[in-house]
């Protein structure tokens, strides 16, 4: 696989691929970063973006992920120390899920966010984004929330993050797309290079296949769930033996296989009884998914193998919460 092939696989979006390309000519020492505000323990959906930033390692680019602890303060997540504490043992778990120690660099927001100048280039945004442009790129408000201010200023310092990151890379989950937009709209307007950007794919609803997969709002998986949690989570899953004729649907089970389990082991094996055929082995997504299409994979035996598998990501993470208790 290619320099390129592995900057992008599995990623739904390339802004744009032009620049992508070029990067990939020669990605030894580029710098590409996820900012993650620190709101809890890694769950699945962080480590989607997770495995794309281990894919950016091996294409020899050096990894910054943002532990938002400022971003997190606007959004009523607690004091500074609360937050700090939080993404302490996130940092922790990023290593443990398999990232690079030594290329890959924790950045705190306060580290750089209160200094004068990036507080000055903020201004600068205010004065050039309308509000319009500003609300359309704030995270969806939940629930009865009323909107803040903050929540306005808050996409502005996402893009104002990639410049003072000094990045080439800007890479989030598909929700994140439209403040890359406003980053390449406005960093130029107050002088700085617009970034190319990757986005990956949001995991539908482990049990329903409808909407995303969300922490705050239904069944996800992370890394202090127990073997015993990943194995009832996952056999509640949606699962159906075909496809959604409507499209309509997903198939969350199929979307963990794809983007969580065969970018991290070269072959998964789904253990059956010999009187239902024995062991089956794949060495890519596309067979398993035919197999599960046809029928010759039972949606359980699927389910039995990926509850397997996920268990043996979450577990090292799992074991540094314990250590981290003690």
């Amino acid at each position: 696989m290619d320099a390129y092939e592995l900057i992008t696989r599995n990623a739904e979006e390339v802004v744009t691929d032009e620049e992508v390309e070029e990067l990939a000519e020669d990605p030894e020492g580029k710098r590409v970063y996820v900012g993650y505000e620190p709101s809890g323990v890694l769950h699945i959906g962080h480590m989607l973006t997770a495995n794309k930033l281990i894919d950016l390692q091996e294409a020899g680019m050096e990894v910054v992920i943002l532990l938002a602890d400022v971003h997190a303060y606007l959004n009523g997540k607690g004091t500074f120390e609360e937050i700090e504490a939080t993404a302490e043992k996130m940092r922790k778990q990023f290593l443990a899920y398999g990232l690079d120690d030594e290329k890959t660099e924790f950045v705190y927001g306060s580290d750089y966010q209160l200094d004068d100048d990036y507080a000055l280039d903020l201004h600068k945004l205010e004065l050039d984004t309308t509000l319009n442009r500003a609300q359309r790129a704030m995270a969806e408000i939940q629930g009865d929330e009323t909107a803040k201010v903050s929540h306005v200023v808050y996409p502005l310092m996402q893009a104002l993050d990639i410049e003072y990151l000094d990045l080439d890379l800007a890479v989030g989950g598909l929700d994140q797309r439209k403040v890359h937009m406003l980053m390449r709209e406005e960093l130029p307007e107050i002088g700085y290079d617009a970034r190319p950007c990757l986005h990956t794919p949001i995991l539908a609803d482990l049990g329903t296949g409808e909407g995303k997969m969300s922490s705050s709002s239904g069944v996800t998986i992370s890394m202090e769930d127990s073997t015993e949690d990943i194995e009832e989570k996952v056999n509640s899953a949606f699962c159906p033996p075909t496809r959604d004729p409507e499209g309509d649907l997903e198939n969350p089970v199929l979307e963990i296989f794809q983007y969580h389990i065969f970018p991290r082991f070269e072959t998964v094996v789904v253990e059956r009884p010999d009187e239902y055929g024995g062991n089956l082995e794949y060495d890519d997504y596309e067979a398993l998914a035919d197999d599960l299409e046809s029928g010759e994979l039972h949606p359980a035996d699927a389910k039995g193998a990926l509850a397997t598998y996920l268990d043996k990501l979450v577990a090292p993470g799992r074991e540094k919460l314990r250590e981290l208790e003690q």
